[in-house]
């Protein structure tokens, strides 16, 4: 059997508990990944898994193994990426989850220049503004705007970027220009499903405030359409509001009291278990953006 086959089986098993999600993020039978494992155990000659009906843990012997497995693998996804690097090409599929608006505008310029250097490699994405789960839907990479990514994951920055509270020049001759955070308890302002208040900075003092509107969504986009539509205020990144404001189609507000940086990290489960095309895509993309400190352009 091959070891190495065997060992990325018994990570999995060991990483997520579970023989059957290891199973599925590998694409192997149940079965097929449990002759793995007791492949390990008898080159090993360690028990490295407590298994039960319910429940599959780690021996003390199992925890030093798995480190021992994951520097094998380490090294070879070393000798792989210096290999691949030499012949100047990726083959197989990276799997990313990204949020809808940044899939729509700078991944896919970015994934579309990638591609291109490495014409055989197959790209997924995943785009949805609710969080992906990494293991349940076998994601590579999860790109996502935080300020505190999950310290369960491994988190690699990408990029940083403003963004700016906007709305329709329709909607503001109607409704009046806000000139202060505090007059916007006045305005329909919408929010993702889950949030209710704005953060600002007046006189370095931070500050929130309570907002509402008749409209809430898990999905950015539908927010910037109806505002853009003159029904009223969202808060948007740069990216995607830049070109809006550009167009005309809207404006952005209270410049002078945003706090709104966010930074784009790269997420994903273990440093030591990481594949030449994940390692090179994010090399990539930390390259593509580093410089890429975007400003909110014509807000008031």
């Amino acid at each position: 059997m091959d070891r190495l086959t065997a060992i990325k089986s018994f990570i999995e098993v060991a990483s997520r508990q579970s023989f059957t999600q290891a199973a599925e993020h590998l694409s192997l039978t149940r079965l097929q990944v449990s002759r793995h494992v007791q492949e390990v155990e008898a080159w090993l000659q360690q028990r490295l898994l407590h298994r039960t009906t319910r429940k599959v843990s780690v021996t003390p012997q199992g925890q030093e193994a798995l480190i021992f497995c994951q520097r094998i693998l380490h090294e070879v996804s070393a000798l792989e990426l210096n290999v691949s690097l030499q012949n100047d090409y990726l083959t197989g599929t990276i799997r990313i989850a990204t949020p809808i608006g940044f899939a729509n505008n700078l991944l896919l310029t970015a994934i579309e220049k990638f591609t291109q250097i490495h014409p055989k490699l197959c790209i997924d994405i995943l785009a949805a503004d609710d969080i992906n789960q990494l293991v349940e839907d076998r994601v590579d990479i999860a790109l996502r705007f935080t300020d505190t990514p999950d310290a369960a994951l491994i988190a690699r920055p990408l990029m940083q970027m403003d963004s700016v509270l906007c709305a329709a020049p329709a909607y503001l001759e109607a409704q009046g220009l806000p000139t202060h955070p505090r007059d916007l308890t006045a305005h329909n302002c919408f929010v993702h499903l889950n949030q209710n208040q704005w953060s600002f900075v007046d006189k370095e003092q931070e500050f929130k405030v309570t907002v509402s509107g008749n409209i809430k969504a898990n999905s950015l986009g539908l927010l910037i359409k109806s505002a853009v539509h003159g029904n009223g205020i969202v808060k948007v990144p740069c990216d995607l509001a830049n070109p809006l404001i550009a167009e005309g189609k809207l404006v952005g507000i209270l410049a002078h009291y945003s706090k709104w940086r966010y930074r784009m990290w790269a997420v994903y489960l273990s440093r030591s278990y990481q594949s030449v095309n994940v390692r090179s895509f994010i090399d990539f993309l930390v390259e593509e953006f580093s410089e890429d400190i975007l400003r909110a352009k014509g807000a008031k």
